[in-house]
């Protein structure tokens, strides 16, 4: 049996550090549905294709030069054969990827590639910002991991070696962007576990979401 547990939160939450170790720990499959947006933001700035043409957009998404790839431990991205990985979680990038979500035909055309991720493996842990609402409505299990607003810029920030108030000021806008589009917007998934990372460090989150795993699906 193919078990799927979604987990969903806003920005710099830790949802992605916590989903991939508790994958690990599992030994279960892993993927970030946030990187098909960040892929192809990457993919359509690189390529000079208008951020603000749904159809242009939709066109670039169906293009053989970028693929997403599943792995143990990362959601490998290429361009052109070369790895972008690394390149696509920078707060740029992440930001032209929250502009770009908001074209109901972009959401649709990366859904089915989503939803693939579930094909011939033992259980999948999915992490974004619609899994659970979305992708996968029908999970086995649901988890939204949130944290205080000014904790998840600092986080960021010092990840990427840059100013709070640049960060924050970013973060505010994608948060906005996020939980007011029209299509999927950033929600509480029904029958979700709330998990506020704030005064947590990530194996205490980690210890607490696998340990929700393995009581409530008895494995």
């Amino acid at each position: 049996m193919s078990y799927v547990v979604t987990i969903d939160g806003p920005a710099a939450s830790g949802k992605s550090s916590v989903s991939r170790e508790v994958a690990s720990s599992l030994g279960w499959s892993w993927v970030s549905t946030g990187a098909f947006y960040r892929a192809l933001a990457f993919f359509a700035s690189y390529k000079g294709v208008s951020l603000e043409s749904e159809q242009d957009l939709a066109q670039a998404i169906k293009s053989d030069l970028w693929k997403v790839h599943l792995s143990s431990e990362k959601t490998l991205v290429f361009c052109e054969g070369k790895d972008v990985t690394e390149q696509i979680y920078t707060d740029d990038v992440g930001s032209v990827a929250s502009q770009i979500s908001k074209f109901p035909q972009v959401r649709k055309e990366l859904l089915q590639a989503q939803r693939d991720c579930t094909v011939g493996v033992k259980g999948l842990i999915a992490e974004g910002r619609d899994c659970g609402t979305v992708v996968f409505p029908q999970a086995d299990l649901k988890f939204y991991i949130t944290a205080k607003d000014e904790d998840r810029a600092q986080r960021r920030a010092l990840e990427e070696g840059k100013a709070f108030e640049e960060v924050h000021k970013s973060q505010q806008v994608r948060d906005t962007q996020d939980s007011q589009r029209v299509t999927s917007p950033l929600q509480i998934p029904e029958n979700a576990i709330v998990v506020d990372t704030t005064d947590m460090d990530l194996q205490q989150v980690v210890r607490k979401v696998e340990q929700s795993i393995r009581e409530k699906l008895q494995i």
